[in-house]
Order: C-alpha cells, then sequence, then structure tokens
C-alpha cells in the first residue's frame, strides 16, 4: 500500500508488471520453443549429473539407495586404491593413448587438409565425403574391424608380415603391445573432423595473402606455415579440445578390441568407471571416478585455451 513516506510504491509495481509483460510479449515465444530442449536436457543430463555427484559421497546401492560416507570423501580415495591402484595404471594409458592419438589426428587433419585444397570444388567435395564415412561409421564397429585386422592367426597385419618373411604378432594378447595396437588402431582411423574443418577454415583464407606472398618469393611450405597455420588456429584450438574430449573418453575402441583388458594393460578411465558401475555395482567409487575424470578434462581444456587463444577471435 502507498503510505505518506513512500507514495511511489503503488507505482513501483505496475511498473514492474509492465516490464514482465513486455518481456513476455517480445521473448516468450524465444523460449517456449527453448523450453523443450531444456526440459530434455534437465531431465536426462543435468539431473543424472547432479545425482551422480551426490552419489559420488555415499556407499550407494540399487536396493538400499544411499547412505553418506564417513569420511565424505572415502570414494574418491577408494577410486585410486581400489584393486590395487588400477585406476592409476588406467589413467596413465589414458594419458598416452590420448597424446598419440590427438596429436596424429591434427597432424594428418592439417596434411589431408592441405593436400586436398588446390582440387576443384567437385573433387574438394567428394574427399571431404570420402574422409568424413569413419565418422558417421559406429566405433563399435570400426573396433571390431581392427579386432580381425589384428587377430593373431588369420589378421590382415599378420598376413603382411608373413609375406615379407616376419613372425607374426600378438597385437592383442601381449600385454607389452596390446594398447600400442588400439592406439595403433585410433591413429590410422582418418581423422574425419579434423579433415573437414581444417578444408573450410583454408577455404576461408583470403587468396590476397597466398598472392602477396608468392610474389615475394615465399614457396608454397613458407606459405602453409606463415599464412594458412596461423589462419587456422582457432579451428586448431577447438579441434585439439575436441580430440582430447573423445580421447579421454574412449571406451567402445577399447572394449570391442580388448574386452579382457590384457592384464590390466589397455584399462582407462571409462573402462574402470564401467567396470566399478556396471560389473561390481559400486556406484559411489564409479562415480567418483567420474568426476575424476570431469576435473582431468576441465584442467586440459583451459591449459589449451590459454596456450592456443593468442590471436584467435570468438
Amino acid at each position: 500500500m502507498a503510505t505518506a513516506d513512500n507514495p511511489g510504491a503503488t507505482l513501483a509495481q505496475p511498473q514492474r508488471e509492465s516490464r514482465l509483460r513486455r518481456f513476455v510479449r517480445r521473448y516468450g515465444w524465444s523460449y517456449a520453443f527453448v523450453l523443450p530442449s531444456l526440459i530434455t536436457f534437465s531431465l536426462f543430463t543435468l539431473i543424472p549429473v547432479l545425482w551422480s555427484f551426490v552419489i559420488s559421497f555415499q556407499r550407494f546401492s540399487l536396493a538400499r539407495g544411499g547412505r553418506w560416507q564417513d569420511p565424505w570423501y572415502e570414494n574418491y580415495v577408494d577410486a585410486f586404491t581400489k584393486q590395487g591402484g588400477v585406476f592409476v595404471i588406467a589413467i596413465q594409458n589414458t594419458l598416452i593413448f590420448s597424446a598419440f592419438t590427438v596429436i596424429a589426428n591434427i597432424l594428418f587433419g592439417l596434411i589431408l587438409a592441405s593436400l586436398i585444397q588446390p582440387l576443384s570444388n567437385y573433387l574438394k567435395t567428394f574427399f571431404r565425403a570420402a574422409y568424413y564415412l569413419p565418422a558417421v561409421t559406429s566405433t563399435l564397429i570400426i573396433g571390431m574391424t581392427w579386432r580381425y585386422i589384428f587377430n593373431a592367426q588369420w589378421g590382415f597385419a599378420n598376413w603382411i608380415l608373413r609375406m615379407v618373411g616376419l613372425e607374426p604378432v600378438r597385437w592383442l594378447s601381449n600385454p607389452d603391445i596390446a594398447l600400442t595396437s588400439v592406439t595403433l588402431s585410433a591413429v590410422l582411423t582418418m581423422p574425419a573432423t579434423a579433415v573437414v574443418l581444417f578444408s573450410a577454415a583454408m577455404g576461408s583464407v583470403p587468396t590476397e595473402y597466398y598472392e602477396a606472398a608468392e610474389l615475394d618469393g615465399a614457396g608454397p611450405i613458407r606459405r602453409w606455415w606463415s599464412i594458412t597455420l596461423p589462419l587456422v588456429k582457432s579451428t586448431t584450438l577447438y579441434l585439439v579440445v575436441l580430440y582430447t574430449i573423445a580421447s579421454f573418453e574412449v571406451f567402445d575402441r577399447v572394449y570391442a578390441m580388448v574386452p579382457s583388458g590384457v592384464a590390466n594393460s589397455t584399462q582407462t578411465i571409462v573402462t574402470q568407471i564401467y567396470n566399478n558401475g556396471f560389473k561390481e555395482l559400486d556406484f559411489g567409487v564409479a562415480s567418483a571416478q567420474a568426476f575424476i575424470l570431469f576435473l582431468m578434462i576441465a584442467v586440459l581444456a583451459v591449459v589449451q585455451f590459454r596456450a592456443l587463444r593468442s590471436d584467435v577471435e570468438y
């Protein structure tokens, strides 16, 4: 109610209502269109993630629900010490796998995109589509295919070795080289996304830069190093972060090629989360390991942005 001391109180509420009405009238349909996606995201992503975070501090079972740990960080300690510290081995394997696959995908993507860039538009479209085919193929199918290729008895890889007089190799059953074989299969798979995005980024570079550099006497390699690479830096940053996240979350390829783990030599972070959560039903430790993975990816993403963000506009 309005008072003698505050005569504008009656005006404030109608003004707020009128602002709210104008906001709804102007943006209401936009939020209405976004609302179904927001509800779906909340139900199937946001709420499960928050619940998983709560479970990471509990001793949780499907039959009895969850009870809080004492101390509260016990699951995070068990994540590193359970099963003799297999999770530490999984982190090491994941870092090795990620380092090789991310570097290889970026390097091969740059090279392949640079090779198809001078071609005609028809040929560029053809090669972009051809290189992108692995991206629309299930990673599980690709992993099974590589499992047949690396088969110790009749695999294609050992057939080539026999053709040149070399002894066959136990690609996926030897603990010393099993992780190397899985990494090799990922490296030899075409970096579909990198080729397409790098090709598009190179196509947007003004040709005047190359013409000016050519007039100054710069050769093809010099033009590529001094013009192409700096101007596709934003795309490189995006792909580095994208491939890092994908490599840290590798599961289906490893599970398809080496389901036994070969004496933990191919254990990764996500396979450990799967084993603890769905095989041993230890949801608390699995949730703790999942959030450790989240923190590792977040820290690496921040480092990558700080290292590659110079001269990049968003």
